[in-house]
C-alpha cells in the first residue's frame, strides 16, 4: 500500500488496521502530512496546522494499540480537520476574519470535547469563508480555497476546507456546520458525504444553539465513516438545553430499502437546474429503483418565497452576529461579509415574522409528502460548482441561461434549514464535464436519522460513484 493509498483509507479501515497492528497511527499521520504539504500550495484548504503535536499524539495512540491490555478509544489516532470557526481551547480561531486573526478560544466546542475523549487528533484547521457566511470559501485573511477535482472551481462553503481536504486525502475526517447548507454544499462540490442532523441532535455552545437553522455535523468520504462520526458527536449535553434526549445511535447494519416509497423533485418546484445535475440526479434515482424502491416525482407547492424567507431569517439572526463589527471594522471585512452585514440592517420584524409564515406553508407541502414516502431525493446544488473566487453579490449570474440569485440561488440546501427538523445527507451522484462532482440530498422524515443512513448505505453499496481506491483528484 502506497502513502497515497493510506491517505484515502476510511476511518473505519484505518481503525481496523491499527487494531490488527498492520498500520501505525504515526505512519498514517506522516502520510497525511506529506500529502498536505504537496497539495496545499494549490488548494489552500488547511490554513493552520499542528503537525508536530499531531505526530506526538499519533505516537501516544500507537502505544495504546501496542498494549495487550490497552483500551483504544473509538477514534484513537484518527486525524480530524477542525473548521476554522469551531472552538479549540487555547488555539486561535479566526472565523476566516482579519478582525479575529489573533483570537484564542477559552473553551472547547461541545463536539470537540467529545472528539478529544474519543481519541481524535486535530492535525489542522479547515478553511472557511469569513464568519462562515458564504457558500464559497475565500476571504481576505486566508485567500481562495480551491476544489481538488478542478482548482478553477470552489469546493463550496462554508465548510469548504473540510470538503477539499477530504477529497484531496489530507485528512481522514472533518467537521462542519450547516446554517444554509454549509455541510452539504462542499460535500456535493467535492464528492464526499455530508450529514446535516436535525435541529438539536448535536449540541452547540452559545446563542446559535437557539437558532433552528443552525446545525453541527460530520463530513467523511463514506457513509460508514459519517455514521461513526455522528454517533460520537450526537446526544444531549447538560449545557445545551435544546439538545435532544435520549441519544440516538445509528446502527452499524441499517438494512435495505426494498419496498420503500421514495419521492423525488429535480427542482423543488422553483430552482433553475443545470442539465448535467439533472442527468446525474436521474441516474441516481434509477439506483434506488434498482434497489427495489418505488420512486415517484412529487410537487411540494414551494415557490421563490422560500428564498426570500431564508434570506430574511438569516439576515435577521445570523446577520446580527456578522454586523457587530460593521461600524468600526467594515474595511477589514471581506466584501461578501460586509454586504451581508449591511443587508441584515434592512430586515424588519415584520419580514422575520413573514419568514416564519412561509416556513409554515412549506411544512404544509412537505409534511404530507413525507407522511406518504420514506424519503425525498433532490439535487444538492443546482450547478456542479461555481468559480473558486465567485462573488456572492455578482450580478448577471445565470443557470442554463436563466438569471438566479448569486448568493443562494444555486444552493438547493437552504430549504431544509427552514425545515430544520428533517435530517439531510448529501451523497455523490456523478461528475460534470468540468471534472467537478455533483450531489443528491436524501431528506428524511422529522428526526428519522436512521432512515436517511439506511437509504444512504444502500445507495452507496449499489452505486459507489466515488471508489476512492481507483478515482481520486489528479493533483
Amino acid at each position: 500500500m502506497t502513502d497515497l493509498d493510506l491517505c484515502y483509507l476510511s476511518a473505519t479501515e484505518a481503525l481496523a488496521a491499527f487494531k490488527a497492528r498492520t498500520l501505525s497511527p504515526v505512519e498514517l499521520m506522516r502520510a497525511l502530512i506529506a500529502r498536505a504539504e504537496a497539495v496545499e500550495p494549490t488548494l489552500n484548504a488547511l490554513p493552520m496546522t499542528y503537525y508536530e503535536r499531531a505526530l506526538d499524539q499519533a505516537r501516544a495512540a500507537e502505544a495504546r494499540y501496542m498494549k495487550t491490555d490497552g483500551r483504544p478509544r473509538p477514534l484513537e489516532g484518527i486525524a480530524v480537520a477542525i473548521k476554522d470557526e469551531t472552538e479549540l481551547k487555547g488555539e486561535i480561531t479566526t472565523g476566516g476574519s482579519l478582525i479575529y486573526k489573533d483570537h484564542r478560544d477559552e473553551a472547547d466546542a461541545y463536539i470537540v470535547e467529545r472528539l478529544r475523549r474519543a481519541g481524535a487528533i486535530f492535525h489542522a484547521r479547515s478553511a472557511a469563508p469569513e464568519y462562515s457566511c458564504a457558500a464559497v470559501t475565500h476571504s481576505r485573511l486566508w485567500g481562495v480555497t480551491r476544489n481538488p477535482w478542478n482548482p478553477d472551481y470552489t469546493p463550496g462553503g462554508s465548510s469548504g476546507g473540510a470538503g477539499a481536504a477530504l477529497a484531496a486525502g489530507t485528512t481522514t475526517l472533518a467537521n462542519g456546520s450547516d446554517i444554509g447548507g454549509s455541510i452539504r454544499i462542499p460535500a456535493s462540490a467535492c464528492g464526499v458525504v455530508g450529514f446535516k442532523p436535525p435541529y438539536g441532535r448535536v449540541p452547540q455552545r452559545g446563542a446559535f444553539a437557539f437558532d433552528y437553522y443552525c446545525h453541527e455535523g460530520p463530513l467523511a468520504r463514506t457513509v460508514t465513516d459519517c455514521r461513526l462520526f455522528e454517533n460520537l458527536i450526537a446526544g444531549p449535553h447538560p449545557k445545551d438545553i435544546v439538545s435532544l434526549k435520549p441519544k440516538l445511535r445509528i446502527p452499524e447494519e441499517p438494512g435495505g430499502i426494498e419496498g420503500w416509497k421514495i419521492a423525488c423533485s429535480i427542482d423543488l418546484d422553483y430552482f433553475e437546474v443545470d442539465p448535467e445535475v439533472r442527468a446525474n440526479t436521474e441516474r441516481a434515482l434509477a439506483v434506488f429503483r434498482d434497489l427495489g424502491a418505488t420512486v415517484e416525482p412529487v410537487a411540494l407547492g414551494w415557490t421563490r418565497a422560500t428564498e426570500t424567507a431564508a434570506f430574511n431569517h438569516l439576515g435577521a439572526i445570523f446577520g446580527a452576529y456578522v454586523k457587530r463589527n460593521l461600524r468600526y471594522r467594515r474595511f477589514d471585512m471581506t466584501d461578501y461579509a460586509r454586504g451581508f452585514a449591511e443587508f441584515s440592517q434592512t430586515i424588519t420584524t415584520d419580514e422575520l415574522f413573514a419568514s416564519m409564515n412561509v416556513a409554515s406553508q412549506m411544512a404544509e407541502g412537505l409534511g404530507p409528502v413525507l407522511a406518504k414516502y420514506h424519503l425525498l431525493v433532490c439535487p444538492t446544488l443546482a450547478v456542479p460548482a461555481v468559480a473558486a473566487d465567485h462573488d456572492p453579490y455578482r450580478r448577471g449570474f445565470a443557470i442554463d441561461g436563466r438569471p438566479v440569485d448569486p448568493y443562494l440561488g444555486w444552493c438547493m440546501t437552504y430549504p431544509f434549514n427552514v425545515m430544520s427538523r428533517c435530517p439531510v445527507m448529501s451523497l455523490p451522484s456523478g461528475f460534470a464535464a468540468s471534472g467537478v462532482p455533483t450531489g443528491i440530498q436524501l431528506v428524511g422524515r422529522s428526526y428519522d436519522d436512521v432512515g436517511v443512513f439506511r437509504a444512504a448505505a444502500a445507495y452507496e453499496a449499489a452505486a459507489p460513484v466515488l471508489d476512492w481506491t481507483t478515482r481520486r483528484p489528479s493533483l
